[in-house]
């Protein structure tokens, strides 16, 4: 795997760099800001970026800009945002974007290594990775009748699958049964009207689309 960082704070940047390469992923690059990454990546082929939303020189949405036009012009690109905020409103332009893998992940999450490490591999190949906070904003902010129709369980359910956890690491979180999991997984699909097609990422990706896309 060949990995892209882009991080103004030295002092994370180079402890993303020693942590990855400790788990033998490679970083073909390790930028302080957003300018240069549109040529590393053609030049360096990466099959992540790892980026933050604010970059210099104004620190507002150079990273966001950043992400969405290398995956713009890279469909197979993972993208895995880490942010000190909350910011539902880019991730709903990151799900309007083409590319590969998308993840969306609190700083603080770096430091459960493992799991930081897996969302890497998983959104290098594909998959999602958001954050719960970020889902449940994205959550909290809609008012519709299928997403207001579920229980609490069934709303914990739908933020795990989010960040991409299986039925099994959803039972494990939740503590509960695998038949219970698939249970909670089939009211949510029936009350947001959407098919189950049995593939876990399809699944995340159906539900973050009715979240971003409004429908009921």
């Amino acid at each position: 795997m060949r990995v892209v960082i882009v991080e103004d704070n030295a002092l994370l940047r180079e402890g993303l760099v020693a942590l990855l390469r400790d788990e033998e992923i490679e970083i073909v690059a390790a930028l302080d800001r957003a300018e240069p990454l549109a040529d590393v990546v053609t030049e360096r082929s990466p099959d992540l970026v790892i980026l933050d939303v604010r970059l210099p020189p104004t620190f507002t949405d150079e990273g966001i800009r950043a992400a969405l036009a290398v995956r713009s012009a890279h469909s197979d690109l993972g993208t895995l945002i880490l942010s000190t905020y909350v910011e539902p409103v880019y991730t709903a332009e990151l799900l309007d974007s083409p590319g590969g893998g998308l993840g969306y992940l609190l700083k603080e999450r770096v430091s459960d290594v493992a799991g930081f490490v897996d969302a890497v591999r998983r959104v290098a190949t594909g998959g999602t990775a958001l954050d719960r906070e970020v889902v449940s904003a994205l959550v909290g902010g809609r008012r519709t009748s299928g997403l207001s129709a579920m229980t609490p369980r069934e709303r914990e359910t739908l933020e795990l699958m989010a960040e991409g956890r299986t039925n099994a690491g959803i039972a494990k979180a939740m503590v509960i049964t695998l038949g219970a999991v698939e249970k909670h997984i089939s009211n949510i699909f029936a009350k947001l009207n959407l098919p189950d097609t049995g593939d876990d990422h399809r699944r995340v990706l159906a539900v973050l689309a009715y979240l971003r896309d409004g429908s009921s």
